[in-house]
């Protein structure tokens, strides 16, 4: 059961990511401060700082979500599932966390695409989201990746369109669909996945 001091901690933490983020993507990653965050949120610089390392941690929890999300999303699929459906629909969960708040959401995908050091942060997130879903990947389809590529691969295959697919809406103003992008991506993809994971 969650305690009053939790509850009141977790709102804290959320104000200042949304404050954060909305900030960040509106001004650009260097132009904001940590006391203009604090102060946007309506705390202190140092209660901020017992919630954050750096202004960066605060995006690096968004992501940090995502890829909790996708492996939750994973493991959630039925066992016999053909490899590129359960991997589709893993990559679609944080894509539609998006969509549903896209005028939150795409405005912090751009940011963190255009920002060297922060699209750096994306690519150290999926290396470790592709190390997550290789292991779900290897105990669904009875591989061990330690001496059969294939549950790596299939699992570098839907993280290079989850990318694909970002990179895509947040270039077209976010008209396009982001479920839509996805589901052109595996169709393509779906071949190759389910015949290198065929037994």
């Amino acid at each position: 059961m969650t305690t009053l001091a939790q509850r009141k901690r977790q709102l804290v933490a959320t104000e200042l990511t949304e404050a954060a983020l909305q900030l960040l993507a509106l001004r650009g990653f260097d132009a904001v401060t940590v006391d203009e965050i604090a102060t946007t949120a309506g705390v202190s610089k140092r209660t901020f700082f017992r919630y954050f390392a750096s202004k960066e941690d605060v995006v690096v929890q968004f992501l940090a979500g995502m890829g909790a999300d996708m492996r939750a999303g994973l493991v959630a699929r039925p066992a016999g599932e053909r490899p590129s459906e359960a991997l589709l629909h893993t990559v679609s969960v944080p894509l539609a966390a998006c969509e549903d708040h896209a005028d939150r959401a795409l405005p912090v995908v751009r940011l963190i695409l255009r920002t060297p050091a922060l699209h750096a942060r994306l690519l150290e997130h999926q290396a470790r989201w592709r190390e997550e879903l290789t292991e779900e990947l290897g105990t669904r389809l009875g591989r061990d990746p330690a001496t059969d590529l294939t549950p790596r691969l299939a699992a570098g295959m839907a993280l290079t369109a989850f990318e694909a697919v970002l990179q895509r809406w947040s270039e077209g103003e976010g008209a396009e669909d982001p479920g839509a992008l996805i589901a052109e991506a595996f169709a393509l993809l779906a071949p190759a996945l389910d015949a290198t994971t065929a037994e």
